[in-house]
């Protein structure tokens, strides 16, 4: 009989998480499902409650009447659940809200967060990328082959040949400038695809080790000479010896490289594009607590105050002249917080028009636990 189960025993067979608030705001129960989408965060929300809900799921992309307060008032005015959606590590997750009253007189909030099926979606957006990935790699091999050609044909500039040979090259230039973009838009897919799916988790877990912050930067300010850092249009300068770190002696951090290096790229890719050549961007790290943190200052043209809720939203831009010149998709901050977020860090920035921005990554500093292996120094 229904009667004789108990009520967490019936949540805990639910499908999908739920959070059930009493009447000032406490966590008053909840499920196994919830605690599995939730994760650290159940901590905070029983610590906290209801304000910390709030907190951590209402963001600026969702407007004001689909925020939790507003949710919460419309099903206890309603008394029938209502329908909205949270954020959280870059994917909208479909949630309901309901009143329900309880026997003692009080009016409780509950709160559903459903787990979606992507299976099919994942699977043609896999194969989609599969394809671009080929035909991008292609095509700019091919131009690259046929620019060669060319050369041969430029040398005697009188000849029809070689007039002909610099129309074609113009174009062969274009198309490549295009692929490249376009391929950097489909490794930027990439990266939300495993943001949507989870996977950035499990890569984070298996790459997470001990980081020797000094080390790193040289690594990685050497290694800038070896990639394509900014858009093929943009004016190629020596930007390496523009930058400048400043990296305090014996600060490790528990962290994955390949994204500590791909949120570093994409801030310094940022500060060069947006700023004049030749001033100085500068890296500084320091430890902050329990957490060691990496500033990324430079003295570029800075962000508007009104535009600063553009930055991280993804496929938006700050409007202003001097950023929309250069060609962007508007995603890369994005990625970077979303899976900054995912080592346990933060990534947030200052910023003032005509002066320059200063991006700050936070993350945890190493801690050297009993039987760890030496391995995690390589």
């Amino acid at each position: 009989m229904v009667q004789n189960l108990e009520v967490q025993t019936i949540l805990d067979a639910l499908g999908h998480g739920v959070l059930i608030f009493g009447n000032n705001g406490d966590l008053m129960q909840h499920n196994i499902m919830a605690a599995t989408i939730l994760g650290t965060d159940l901590n905070v929300i029983k610590s906290a409650g209801w304000s910390a809900a709030t907190e951590l799921f209402d963001t600026g992309l969702q407007p004001m009447d689909l925020r939790l307060d507003a949710v919460k008032d419309e099903a206890v005015q309603s008394a029938r659940p209502i329908r909205f959606k949270i954020y959280r590590s870059g994917a909208y997750i479909p949630c309901w809200a309901a009143a329900v009253n309880g026997q003692d007189g009080d009016v409780y909030t509950m709160l559903t967060l459903d787990v979606p099926d992507w299976e099919l979606v994942s699977n043609v957006i896999d194969r989609f990328r599969s394809e671009m990935h080929e035909a991008v790699d292609s095509t700019v091999g091919h131009m690259r082959l046929i620019a060669r050609a060319l050369e041969t044909e430029k040398a005697d500039k009188s000849s029809e040949a070689a007039k002909i040979a610099r129309r074609i090259g113009g174009f062969t230039r274009l198309v490549e400038i295009h692929m490249s973009r376009a391929g950097r838009l489909i490794k930027m897919l990439d990266r939300l695809q495993d943001i949507r799916t989870g996977k950035v988790r499990e890569i984070i877990r298996d790459t997470r080790k001990k980081i020797d912050i000094e080390d790193f930067m040289e690594d990685f300010v050497e290694a800038l000479d070896e990639i394509s850092l900014l858009d093929p249009e943009s004016e190629t300068h020596d930007y390496r010896s523009r930058l400048k770190t400043s990296i305090r002696d014996g600060l490790y951090i528990n962290a994955s490289a390949p994204y500590l290096n791909s949120a570093l790229r994409e801030i310094i890719r940022n500060a060069i594009m947006y700023s004049l050549v030749g001033t100085p961007i500068t890296i500084v790290a320091l430890p902050k607590g329990n957490n060691i943190q990496v500033d990324i200052i430079d003295e570029g043209y800075g962000v508007r105050a009104k535009e600063y809720d553009r930055v991280y939203s993804p496929f938006a831009r700050a409007r202003q002249p001097q950023i929309i010149s250069e060609f962007g998709y508007g995603l890369a901050l994005y990625l970077c917080k979303t899976e900054i977020e995912a080592m346990n860090g933060r990534l947030w920035f200052t910023s003032k028009e005509g002066v320059g921005s200063t991006f700050s990554i936070l993350l945890p500093a190493w801690k050297d636990t009993e039987g760890a292996s030496s391995a995690s120094d390589s």
